[in-house]
């Protein structure tokens, strides 16, 4: 079988916006499984890759969430305020250091102990980002601050505590439509990590 490395050729590539990020736009050419050669042209999205976390209370069966507003769900018929799990890119850091560090940031919680559980392509048609997941308990004693965000960098972020099952059913009400979100959820809801230990 040929690697897929040898099935592409970059023709030319177009830096077309470096503001925010990096939007680019790639002519190559694929070769089919047929053996035929295609040009092909696409635009990527860089914004590098990130980290998210699901914290969660094995005592209460709750879990942390935020609910900040996003330009670009609003733009697309949403309210914009959206229900998401602690996120950030990893900015040059470990996903684990970085996932630490958000955690506290917007939602108050300091979490040692993360688990990583799966990394997924979010947008593999136009965005490079991948994201790596994670899940750590919180508890009370965990709480140093009231999260919310950095506002220097505009976040405006509730921080909201759910029961499992209200989370779930947040989801197929439509009211959870956030997608790193509901694959957390449903991480937790199919493994037993909220399941109490015993002695």
């Amino acid at each position: 079988m040929v690697a897929t490395k040898d099935r592409v050729r970059i023709i030319d590539t177009t830096v077309l916006s470096n503001d925010w990020y990096v939007l680019k736009k790639t002519t190559f050419d694929f070769q089919r499984r047929d053996g035929v050669w295609q040009r092909q042209s696409r635009e990527t999205y860089d914004r590098g890759n990130g980290a998210t976390i699901l914290l969660f209370s094995r005592d209460q069966r709750t879990v942390v969430l935020t609910r900040q507003f996003r330009l670009p769900a609003f733009v697309n018929g949403h309210d914009g305020m959206m229900i998401e799990a602690a996120a950030g890119l990893l900015d040059n850091a470990t996903p684990e250091e970085r996932i630490r560090a958000e955690a506290q940031e917007e939602t108050g919680y300091r979490v040692d102990n993360v688990q990583k559980v799966f990394e997924a392509y979010m947008s593999p048609g136009s965005v490079t980002e991948k994201l790596h997941f994670f899940i750590a308990e919180y508890d009370a004693s965990a709480r140093v601050g009231r999260g919310g965000g950095v506002e220097a960098e505009g976040e405006d972020l509730e921080v909201i505590e759910l029961t499992l099952d209200d989370a779930l059913d947040a989801v197929r009400r439509g009211e959870i439509v956030d997608a790193k979100t509901i694959m957390l959820l449903q991480f937790a809801a199919l493994n037993p990590v909220l399941e109490r230990r015993v002695s």
